[in-house]
C-alpha cells in the first residue's frame, strides 16, 4: 500500500510539472517592443517611430499664452492671468522668501545671504528699470532664468511664479508708498502703534 501512496504522489507531481511546464512564458520573451528593439513589422525597420506632427505631451498642452509665458502676442504683458487676492499675496511671500530671498533679500534690494558670502549681486527691484518693468517680463526670468540666475521653472508651480511676481510688487509700492496712500482708518494705528508684549511687559 505504501509504494502504491508514493508511486501515485510521485506521478500526481510529475503531471503538476508538466502542466506548468506547459503554460511556461518566458517574460524576457514577451510580446512587447523593447526600446530601440528592430521590427519586421513597422516602418523603418524600428520599433521607435517618428511623432505625429502635432504631438505634444502630457501636461504641455499649454494654449493660454500670457499664463505660461508671460506675454500677448510675443511681448511682455502688463497685466496678470488672473485676478490677485490676498491669499495670492500670501503665498507669494511664502515662494519668494523660499526660493527668492536667498539673492534679492527680504525687501527685494538685492542683499540676500547669498550675495553677502560672495555671489554675484542682482539688480535692486527698487530701481527704475525694474519698478516700470511688465509683470510678464519678471515672470519670464523666474520662468527661464536671467544671467547669473537659473530657472525656476521646475521648482516653483507656474501660478505661484505669478503670485511672486504680485509680492514683488507689492515691495515696490511699499518702497513708494507715502501717507496718502494708507487708508484714513488705519493712520492712527500708525501714528499710536500698540506696544508690543515684551515692551509692554517691560513697562510695569
Amino acid at each position: 500500500m505504501k509504494t502504491r501512496r508514493r508511486l501515485s504522489r510521485a506521478a500526481a507531481v510529475c503531471l503538476l510539472a508538466a502542466a506548468v511546464a506547459g503554460c511556461r512564458q518566458d517574460m524576457h520573451d514577451a510580446p512587447r517592443y523593447d526600446p530601440l528593439e528592430a521590427s519586421t513589422l513597422l516602418p523603418g525597420g524600428a520599433s521607435a517611430q517618428p511623432l505625429v506632427d502635432g504631438t505634444v505631451p502630457r501636461g504641455y498642452l499649454r494654449l493660454d499664452e500670457l499664463r505660461y509665458t508671460g506675454k500677448v502676442g510675443g511681448a511682455d504683458a502688463d497685466l496678470f492671468p488672473f485676478e490677485i487676492t490676498r491669499a495670492d499675496l500670501d503665498i507669494g511671500q511664502t515662494r519668494f522668501e523660499t526660493y527668492c530671498m536667498p539673492c534679492h533679500g527680504p525687501n527685494g534690494e538685492g542683499n540676500g545671504m547669498v550675495v553677502q558670502r560672495g555671489y554675484r549681486r542682482p539688480a535692486s527691484f527698487h530701481i527704475d528699470r525694474l519698478r516700470e518693468a511688465p509683470a510678464g517680463q519678471i515672470f519670464d526670468r523666474i520662468t527661464n532664468g536671467f544671467g547669473v540666475m537659473p530657472s525656476y521653472r521646475s521648482q516653483i508651480d507656474v501660478d505661484d511664479r505669478w503670485r511672486i511676481v504680485a509680492y514683488v510688487r507689492v515691495l515696490q509700492a511699499a518702497r513708494q508708498g507715502t501717507r496718502a496712500d494708507v487708508p484714513a482708518e488705519m493712520l492712527a494705528a500708525l501714528d499710536n502703534p500698540t506696544p508690543s508684549g515684551a515692551e509692554a511687559g517691560g513697562a510695569q
